[in-house]
Order: structure tokens, then C-alpha cells, then sequence
């Protein structure tokens, strides 16, 4: 399967999210969407990503966007990262892959000599039509949300 990338119209898809409950992306088509996934919830750069985007909400909701974190953690340890946080953003938990897979961030990764699968942190910015306006792969995250805000400002 090709992995959606820029251009492509995202597919519905719905899953769990933190507090139990669920959320389909078509529940936020007609606005900006900032998709971003990250490896696992309460790691030192995973941290520091969700404080970027928690401190930058202001804006990100000023620019007409939502933000949304998915990770394959499941819905406990995104209730305890969420609150440990205050992160003001759901989080999806993709622990059957099917987002992972369709975005193509599920990749073999290497640390320390050992081969493993994991999530490649990305993020996608996906316009109110629910197509991919801008694509992130391999994310660095110092500087990369104020990066992704420039982008959310100029589609709005």
C-alpha cells in the first residue's frame, strides 16, 4: 500500500482516544487538521513535542487548526501523559496500526545495533477538504512546530 502523502485525501478512520472516548477524522473535515505521530508517550522528545504544540495552541486555534498526537501507546498511558502535561489536544491510539500504516510512519528503526519497528515521528497538515497540504517525515523537534504553524497560517 502507498502511504498517503501530499495531494492525497485523507480516509475516515476512527479510533480511541485519551479519556475513553473515540474521534473520526471526518469529524474535522472544514478545518485545518495538524496530524502528528510520535514514537511514545512520556519519552524525553515526545515530551518536548507535545509541550511545542500544547504551548503554541493559542495560535494553532487562531489559524482555524486543530491538533491531534497519535502513538500505538493505549488509551491509559495517553490519559497519564495528557495529564502528567496538560496537554489540551486529544490523542489517538492507533494500537491496531491502521493509521500508522495508511501514513506510512510504521518503519524498521535501529538503535544501539538492534533493529526494531516503530513510529517515524511525522506530522501531516491536512486542509478542511481533508487532503494533505503539507507532509513532515523524519521530524526534528526543536523549531519543527513553529514550522508546521507557519504552514497552518497560510492555509488558513
Amino acid at each position: 500500500m502507498t502511504p498517503i502523502d501530499e495531494g492525497q485525501t485523507v480516509p475516515d478512520m476512527t479510533l480511541p482516544t485519551d479519556g475513553g472516548g473515540t474521534l473520526s477524522l471526518s469529524d474535522l473535515r472544514g478545518r485545518t487538521l495538524v496530524l502528528y505521530f510520535y514514537p511514545k508517550d512520556l519519552t524525553s522528545g515526545c515530551t518536548k513535542q507535545a509541550e511545542a504544540f500544547r504551548d503554541a495552541m493559542g495560535e494553532f486555534e487562531a489559524a482555524g487548526a486543530a491538533v491531534v498526537g497519535v502513538s500505538k501507546d493505549p488509551v491509559k498511558k495517553h490519559d497519564s501523559f495528557k495529564k502528567k502535561h496538560d496537554l489540551p489536544f486529544p490523542l489517538l491510539s492507533d494500537e491496531n496500526d491502521g493509521l500508522c500504516e495508511a501514513f506510512g510512519v510504521w518503519k524498521e528503526k535501529s538503535m544501539y545495533g538492534k533493529t526494531y519497528m516503530g513510529i517515524e515521528r511525522s506530522t501531516f497538515l491536512i486542509d478542511g477538504e481533508g487532503r494533505v497540504a503539507r507532509a513532515w517525515r523524519k521530524v526534528k523537534v526543536p523549531g519543527h512546530v513553529a514550522e508546521v504553524l507557519d504552514a497552518a497560517r497560510e492555509l488558513a
